[in-house]
Parts: structure tokens; sequence; C-alpha cells
């Protein structure tokens, strides 16, 4: 009894994971990106496997498909046929599980059963794996985009502007002129992960 109870567990276990793991693809926001002014945010920029969107601060949408398979980046072919794949792993396993446990009137034999239910297992773990792959791939490009400075895709580009310090007010002669004037240095300009 215990044994089957075990099965039953198992069972809803990896179904439960094969579903979330189908869930995420046509999820939207695999990538989120905005723009925002000082008080309202002006732009956000969403992406999936499937296409891009940008909304405004009206809340309008407009979205676009990627056009072709083979003009998209070779990282969103992999985590799509990753992805895809652990889809339909996970649904030949879940199949394959369900011949395969002891409480169960197909299969054939117990020897029979144990053979499927090893495989079932073995196919999760292909099953798992994909989906972890095809997670890590894209949320390694997106963190690497983020943090690279050479990265130009929605960024804003910033000019800092150096404040004038009471020391160069204060070094000005009576009559305004800059003859004791401190130079200025160039201004430098940061991107939009710069903290300043």
């Amino acid at each position: 009894m215990a044994n089957s109870s075990a099965e039953i567990l198992a069972f809803l276990l990896v179904i439960s994971g094969w579903v979330l793991v189908s869930s995420t693809l046509p999820t939207d926001y695999w990538k989120v990106s905005t723009i925002d002014g000082t008080v309202i945010t002006t732009a956000t920029f969403w992406a999936n496997l499937w296409k891009t969107c940008v909304t405004d601060s009206t809340g309008v949408s407009n979205c676009k498909d990627f056009p072709s398979m083979l003009a998209l980046d070779g990282y969103i072919q992999a985590c799509r046929g990753l992805m895809i794949a652990a889809v339909c792993l996970g649904f030949f396993g879940s199949v394959f599980a369900l011949v395969g446990m002891k409480c169960t009137k197909i299969g054939g034999s117990d020897q029979t059963k144990a053979k499927i239910a090893c495989l079932a297992g073995f196919i999760f773990i292909l099953c798992g794996l994909c989906a972890m792959a095809g997670c890590s791939l894209y949320a390694n490009r997106i963190t690497s985009e983020f943090f690279d400075p050479t990265y130009i895709a929605q960024k804003m580009g910033y000019t800092y502007n150096r404040a004038a310090s009471a020391m160069s007010i204060r070094t000005k002669g009576c009559n305004g002129s800059a003859d004791l004037k401190m130079p200025r240095a160039p201004p430098k300009h940061f991107d939009k992960n710069a903290y300043v």
C-alpha cells in the first residue's frame, strides 16, 4: 500500500512539473525592460520566445511576432527547441509513468511495468534538464546584455554635467570675471546602468 501511494504521489508531482513547464512557453514576460521618467513609466518593452512588444504609459500595447525562424538569434532558437523538447518529453514520460505504475491494469507483468517505469524516470530527467537548460540560457543572455556597457539596445544615454562647486563660485572676482576659476573637466557620458 505504501508503495502504491508513493507511486501516485510521484506521478502527481511529475505531472504538476510538466504542467508548469508547459505553462512557461506562452508566458509573455520572459524579458521586461522599462524606460521611465522621474514620475511615470513612459514605455515598457517585453518579449518572450515568440514575439516582442512595447506598452506605452496609456496601456496600449504594440506587438510584433518574430518574422522567421531562420532570422532569429541562435539563443532564442535553442531556447525554443529545448522548451518544446521538454514539453514533448514530459508528455511521453507521463504516459509511460501511467502505464508503469503498479496500480494500473495496463502494461503487462510487474517486470515489464518496472522497465516502463524506469524508462519514464529517465525521460523525466531529460525533460527537467531540457527545461533548466532553456531557461538558464535565456536568463544568461538577459543578464549578460544588461550588465554589458557596450550593449546599446533599450538603454538610454545620459550626459553627466559636473555641478559647479562652491569653491569655483567663490574664486570669481567681484566683477564676475573668471580669472581664478578652476578648470572644468569634460562631461562624462554614462549609460542607464551607471550610478551617479
